[in-house]
């Protein structure tokens, strides 16, 4: 089902966004969220594309051909490594690469890889070509399932070098992606929601469940609010001149996880298991979402954000 949705999407014309950073940043967020609202796990397979036509953008990479579906697999993990060999120009990747959403649908990927100086590339490949190798699955979790999350064996598979090493992470684009993936969040949250809206405006309401809307209400309003703020601020300073980029998305990413959070702990405490248990959407949707708001790294994320705010306030006059 997810393949065939974000295929739909990318056929119907959904996935073409406005670039971060053009203008018409606002725009591309409230789309993504909108995606997510309509399905989590294909939600998070189209950001990973829509972030791969921004970062080939950026980068000086050649733009997607219609019809192809790219993912961006930059996970890295102690235990395993996948390399980089530059013989003349013509590189070649080696070794695992985990974590890869859409690994049996995408058609192509942007994969970072090590080279032999130790520092990180940033390569095209097409997934299709025989020495990429998606691996077998040891999904256990029935969320997000359907993202087709596997390692992938990389042999002597050709690829194409995108930026200058390095190039991936030390760009705004980096930051302003990350926000991109707390839209998909938000939306999700909105959705896994739902059910705690339509108890409130029934006249079984409570004062319990009302007090748990107005707590999940806020915090989706206030994540609109920090999102279109941060829209402005993207589009005011697109190459980050101010050195704020970092400091704007974790500051975001916490405001939407914070929602996240309300929204999935509260629709249960005020409806209880039957939502859970009897509405087949709503579980599979919780447990999406409760997988998806895991690439959020909880207390070190909150830990960078004070460390950032500390020094912007170090700064202040």
């Amino acid at each position: 089902m997810t393949a065939g949705l974000v295929e739909h999407w990318l056929e119907s014309g959904r996935l073409e966004l406005p670039l971060p950073a053009s203008g018409r940043t606002a725009e591309r967020w409230q789309r993504l969220a909108r995606l997510a609202e309509d399905n989590i796990v294909a939600a998070r397979i189209a950001e990973s594309h829509v972030d791969a036509v921004a970062i080939l953008h950026e980068l000086g990479g050649k733009p997607p051909d219609p019809g192809q579906l790219w993912g961006v697999w930059a996970a890295e993990a102690p235990d395993t490594a996948l390399t980089a060999t530059d013989a003349d120009g013509a590189f070649t990747l080696n070794g695992t690469k985990v974590w890869c959403a859409g690994a049996g649908f995408c058609t192509h990927a942007l994969v970072t890889a090590r080279l032999e100086d130790g520092t990180q590339g940033l390569f095209a490949v097409t997934v299709t070509d025989p020495a990429v190798k998606a691996l077998p699955s040891t999904w256990w979790n029935a969320g997000m399932a359907g993202s087709d999350t596997r390692p992938v064996q990389f042999t002597n598979a050709q690829a194409v070098a995108v930026g200058d090493p390095g190039a991936y992470l030390n760009r705004p684009g980096f930051w302003h992606g990350a926000i991109g993936v707390a839209a998909c969040w938000l939306g999700g949250a909105r959705r896994v929601a739902d059910p705690l809206y339509r108890c409130a405006a029934s006249r079984s309401a409570d004062a319990y469940s009302l007090a748990h809307l107005g707590a999940v209400d806020a915090a989706l309003a206030a994540s609109d609010a920090m999102l279109a703020e941060a829209a402005a601020q993207v589009d005011a300073d697109p190459f980050d001149r101010s050195g704020t980029a970092q400091l704007l998305a974790r500051r975001v990413r916490t405001v939407v996880e914070h929602a996240v959070d309300e929204a999935i702990t509260r629709t249960g405490r005020a409806l209880g298991p039957g939502p859970l248990c009897q509405d087949g959407r709503h579980a599979q949707r919780v447990a999406d979402l409760s997988i998806y708001i895991r690439q959020s790294h909880a207390e070190r994320d909150l830990a960078e954000l004070g460390q950032l705010a500390g020094r912007q306030a170090m700064r202040a006059p």
